[in-house]
């Protein structure tokens, strides 16, 4: 139970209440005026602790610059290819506004106030991770009984718009093939869905060309200008099938390579690069920065990424009969859901499907039983 004490300053007496933290530490809080100023104090805290609701004064004052730091060190479990983005918006964003700001004293309108004008010229991705890495921070604080509520929670966010897909078609992606420096490497992208990392990160020893099949159990990511080498997206290996024509390009290109060898190396052997394809540049400046780009502007192609093919890769599957379970499992989505969240308007054709299918059902039972008791 907590103790209130007497003593005299100059300004004349006051009153010091002593009690313990739900973690057992003496502490104590002092210049209450009167006696019954302080046991109402002293009552709730004593409340708070009962209701599980304590918050520890001196634990309140940590600023967010504080515990930003020592979060991020505990985001362990992401790949570095996602730590990388996250620690820039603390760098960027986060720790210059709320830095010396104690927990205690954000508000949600504060917060609100700075998701406002960040909106103003930053997209909505950056605005949404720069928030989420803030309200990351408060909700440890809440855990740690600094806080009794995160104040960001519940704060509006911009929405990020769609960006449409582009599918390409069978010619497009084989003249894209032949004007391109890597012509396997593309038609691995545009049939078997593979992200980029995954695909420069195949070795000789992930193809079994007996079962037409590529093993994708790791993971190749330039951060940083090197590659860090993990296991895919999801820590989950699969194995995705590839068509006919691509086996004998394929067991072309691994002649002479020992099993542990890269399946499209780069430079001096080492992991290739993703190539770029600059917005806004003229074709004559992405064709000499990129040779993927140089491909597309040979073969009169739409402006897409290598990472876009995964696109015209389930469009291409969808078209020849794949339900949606096993485009999920080729493009190695977490659940048939987000396959179809992303490829919603691939399946289109389905539910045209599904009416087609209820009409000829119901003239069977229906309409044929009505003219033969007519």
């Amino acid at each position: 139970m907590a103790t209130i004490e007497a003593y005299e300053t100059k300004a004349g007496r006051r009153y010091r209440v002593r009690y313990r933290t739900p973690e057992r530490r003496s502490t104590d809080k002092r210049g209450f005026r009167t006696k019954r100023d302080a046991e109402a104090f002293a009552a709730t805290v004593e409340v708070s602790k009962l209701r599980g609701e304590f918050i520890d004064v001196a634990a309140s004052r940590t600023t967010v610059g504080e515990l930003g730091p020592a979060w991020l060190g505990r985001q362990s479990h992401l790949k570095p290819s996602a730590l990388r983005p996250v620690e820039s918006a603390w760098r960027v964003h986060v720790e210059p506004r709320w830095s010396q700001v104690a927990v205690a004293d954000v508000r949600k309108t504060a917060v609100q106030q700075w998701v406002a004008d960040l909106g103003g010229d930053r997209g909505a991705t950056t605005v949404i991770r720069a928030y989420g890495v803030l309200a990351a921070i408060l909700d440890d604080a809440v855990d740690d009984r600094r806080l009794l509520s995160n104040p960001a929670r519940g704060v509006k966010l911009p929405r990020k718009g769609k960006k449409p897909h582009v599918y390409l078609s069978h010619r497009q992606v084989h003249d894209i093939a032949e004007a391109s420096k890597h012509p396997v490497l593309v038609l691995m992208l545009a049939y078997c869905g593979l992200r980029w990392g995954e695909a420069v990160g195949l070795q000789v020893k992930h193809l079994d060309m007996l079962r037409r099949r590529i093993l994708v159990e790791r993971n190749a990511v330039e951060v940083g200008g090197v590659f860090e080498v993990g296991t895919p997206k999801g820590h989950k290996h699969r194995s995705v099938p590839f068509p006919r024509f691509l086996a004998e390009l394929l067991a072309k290109l691994c002649e002479s390579k020992g099993p542990d060898d890269l399946v499209f190396p780069g430079h001096n052997g080492q992991f290739l690069r993703q190539p770029r394809v600059r917005g806004g540049a003229d074709a004559e400046t992405r064709a000499r920065d990129s040779w993927f780009a140089a491909a597309l502007q040979d073969a009169g192609a739409p402006r897409v990424t290598p990472h876009d093919l995964r696109h015209t890769a389930a469009s291409f599957a969808v078209s020849a009969g794949a339900n949606v379970k096993a485009v999920q499992r080729m493009l190695g989505h977490s659940s048939a859901a987000m396959t179809l969240d992303i490829y919603a308007d691939l399946f289109d054709d389905d539910l045209n499907a599904v009416a087609d299918r209820l009409d000829e059902v119901v003239s069977e039972q229906i309409v044929g039983k009505t003219w033969a008791n007519g």
